[in-house]
């Protein structure tokens, strides 16, 4: 385990380390900067516009996160505790487009946005990813196991589905909802594909997309310490959320598979 921690550690530390070297120092290949260096980051508030990407891979991410928890476990609940005529086909539907590549999808998705009108909007970026085939399969495994004595009590005191959906079966399911909100977060947050082709301006660049355009921007020159900095400042909110939840991400796809 300890080996394993470090072969995945290193590159951070690497990274960290690197964003707080000088040019000079950079170029050298010491693992320790021989001084601290924080023009990189002086750099990246003062002459880019990470602060305006930062929000919005924040926006996409949040949004897309909450409506993912929202609508995946609604149709996982309804898949689940509903015995209605097609339910499995529907089902077997649902997952078989989980095997369609992303590249696939990006000219349909291009068209409809264009159509729409959503080039370079925050509604361009965030349509695709709003309800995804793999949200709907975890809730729909982890609403099986919930009793259906509880779900029928509740129907006898006069309990709308809809409130025992939200008073009774999320309760019961937080595993999954925290391992959805966590991979579809992260997901978002790192995602690169469809941004770059959605957004023309730089004030509509997600994270990723920023990033690798400045990278490989001509303009004085690559600054690999302040290219390190960005990447540092991006990791903390996936440092952040795996913290508070990694116990129930590990729950979560650890049963994701046993359920049902």
């Amino acid at each position: 385990m300890i080996i394993g921690i470090v072969a995945v550690s290193f590159p951070f530390v690497w990274m960290i380390l690197s964003s707080v070297k000088s040019t000079a120092d950079f170029y050298s290949f010491s693992f320790w900067p021989k001084s601290l260096d924080f023009s990189g980051y002086q750099y990246v508030f003062e002459k880019t516009d990470f602060t305006r990407w930062y929000l919005n891979s924040f926006i996409v991410a949040i949004v897309v996160t909450i409506s993912n928890i929202i609508f995946c476990s609604l149709i996982g609940y309804t898949l689940a505790k509903f015995r209605f005529t097609g339910a499995k086909l529907i089902f077997l539907i649902i997952l078989s487009t989980m095997m369609i590549p992303t590249e696939m999808l990006i000219i349909p998705w291009y068209v409809f946005s264009s159509d729409f009108q959503w080039v370079d909007t925050y509604w361009g970026l965030i349509f695709p990813g709003l309800m995804e085939a793999f949200g709907i399969f975890l809730m729909r495994q982890f609403m099986l196991s919930v009793p259906e004595d509880i779900l029928d009590a509740a129907r006898i005191d006069g309990m709308g589905e809809f409130k025992i959906w939200l008073k009774i079966a999320m309760p019961q399911v937080k595993p999954a909802i925290s391992a959805l909100a966590i991979i579809t977060f992260l997901g978002n947050w790192n995602a690169y594909l469809w941004p770059v082709i959605v957004t023309n301006t730089a004030a509509m660049r997600t994270l990723p997309v920023g990033i690798a355009m400045y990278g490989t921007s001509d303009a004085g020159g690559i600054q690999w310490n302040t290219i390190m900095a960005m990447s540092s400042l991006t990791v903390i909110p996936m440092i952040i959320v795996f913290l508070i939840f990694q116990r129930q991400i590990v729950e979560g796809i650890a049963l994701s598979g046993t359920k049902g």
